[in-house]
């Protein structure tokens, strides 16, 4: 029988394994225009604490009972869709399963990418490195030359930010991370200065790393290193908001940043974004990376823990900030 994960109770909080169930599901039979897939890899993303809350988003919430969603990749083993066959690679938005049934329209076929596992449509060629691409080149209008500073830089959407922004020319690259093996590692990927959250504050480190100051922040932290980016952000800067992962898991109303007077005497932007809005850019995202790819002048890293019964644990880890890269769990 396929097994599937549930969402067994809400968190408040920092979610728990408890708040998961491994279940199994009826294998039924296809329907015309559907078909079965064995997934490969399944992808754990921050965006998907807060579906684990009963409030209204821009995506629905998970449901109580029901087997939580998410990006993944698999072969297709039964096909009654006619643009599919046995076989096929596709990307679909069924994880958190062993086996998916849906429609054939909602699958994307894809080809295997020489050199790359199948995962790499998760991570490098897929949504993350997307986000990166619109944040810093649409979003915050990146100009070549220009001071990048961003935040989780070692995940797989802030790494991506940083190596596009030094591909694209960027005068100086800063990203922040919180270990001291995950600064060494985004120094070793071209990182021009890299500092750990963690060992002091983030207004100076960032200072002694950016003493003229930053042009464009591309932010998945918010809290204090929004703070600090608006202090040390030049006058007509820029930011980024693709997301606010340090305070995902908080209880209380997280208090706003102290300083957002700065973004009217700076003449300041700030703009967030869902890169589901911005699917159009897929194709200049793919040339780009993947001649860097080809290259050897893009790197990227996946954290991958093994089954689905251990992916609680997987995305508790990456909200912890477990991993390094795309986060991944393999079926």
């Amino acid at each position: 029988m396929p097994r599937q994960v549930v969402l067994a109770s809400r968190p408040s909080g920092w979610p728990t394994e408890d708040n998961f169930a491994l279940t199994e599901a009826e294998r039924r039979d296809l329907a015309d225009g559907e078909v079965r897939v064995r997934n490969l890899f399944m992808s754990v993303d921050p965006y998907m604490r807060g579906r684990m809350n009963d409030a209204e988003s821009y995506v629905p919430a998970f449901r109580l009972g029901e087997p939580l969603e998410g990006g993944a990749i698999g072969e297709v083993t039964e096909s009654r869709a006619p643009d599919l066959q046995k076989g096929d690679l596709v990307l679909h938005m069924l994880g958190w399963r062993d086996e998916a049934v849906l429609p054939g329209r909602h699958a994307r076929k894809v080809t295997p990418a020489k050199g790359l596992s199948p995962s790499a449509y998760l991570g490098v060629l897929g949504m993350p490195t997307l986000t990166a691409y619109v944040g810093l080149l649409d979003i915050a209008a990146f100009q070549p030359g220009e001071v990048v500073f961003v935040s989780g830089a070692a995940g797989a959407v802030g790494s991506m930010a940083g190596q596009i922004a030094r591909l694209k020319g960027a005068g100086r690259v800063i990203g922040s991370a919180g270990s001291d093996d995950k600064v060494r590692w985004l120094r070793e990927i071209g990182f021009d200065a890299a500092f750990n959250y963690r060992a002091r504050s983030v207004l100076d480190q960032l200072r002694d790393a950016a003493p003229d100051g930053i042009d464009v922040y591309f932010d998945n932290v918010g809290a204090d290193h929004l703070d600090a980016a608006l202090v040390m952000l030049k006058n007509h800067g820029r930011v980024a908001l693709s997301g606010a992962i340090a305070q995902y898991n908080a209880t209380e109303p997280p208090v706003g940043p102290s300083n957002l007077s700065l973004c009217i005497t700076k003449r300041l932007t700030l703009r967030g974004f869902i890169i589901v809005d911005h699917q159009d850019r897929m194709p200049d995202m793919i040339a780009d990376v993947g001649g860097w790819l080809a290259a050897g002048e893009l790197t990227h890293a996946e954290t991958v823990v093994d089954g689905l019964e251990h992916a609680p644990r997987a995305f508790i880890d990456l909200l912890r900030g477990a991993n390094t890269g795309k986060m991944l769990v393999r079926l």
